[in-house]
């Protein structure tokens, strides 16, 4: 197995497993959900449907680039919900050894992105070995 092949299948595990986790903890995730957004058990549930697809979209070659964008989309589209956990637990508990990791969880944020983006990226064609 490669290196990019190994990246692939951590990063579909990983979204896989999220997402499953968004229907085995519903209230944990309901409760992080910022309170300006309606239906919060609903957003959950579509949010990890989104995360399971996306994760096994990585997997396969036809769709890897749609899942990969549309995982992109899904991590942009979740950050308020992290920037609200993290600010919620701040002023519940000042900054807390578990408020600091929700607040160095926010630029890793970023860092997820650009793994997905890396990993679903179409590959290039190999060079032609022929001769002319």
């Amino acid at each position: 197995m490669t290196a990019r092949h190994g990246s692939r299948l951590a990063l579909a595990l990983l979204f896989i497993a999220a997402g499953v986790l968004h229907f085995t903890k519903t209230p944990f995730y309901v409760r992080i959900m910022p309170p300006y957004l309606p239906y919060p058990r609903e957003l959950v549930y579509l949010s990890g449907v989104a995360e399971i697809l996306g994760g096994a979209g990585v997997l396969f070659p036809p769709v890897r680039r749609a899942a990969g964008w549309g995982l992109i989309l899904l991590l942009i589209a979740v950050f308020p919900a992290n920037i609200h956990m993290a600010q919620e637990a701040l002023a519940r508990s000042g900054l807390s050894p578990y408020t600091a990791l929700l607040l160095f969880r926010l630029p890793l944020q970023f860092v997820l992105i650009a793994w997905v983006e890396r990993a679903t990226r179409r590959e290039a064609a190999a060079p032609d070995s022929g001769t002319p």
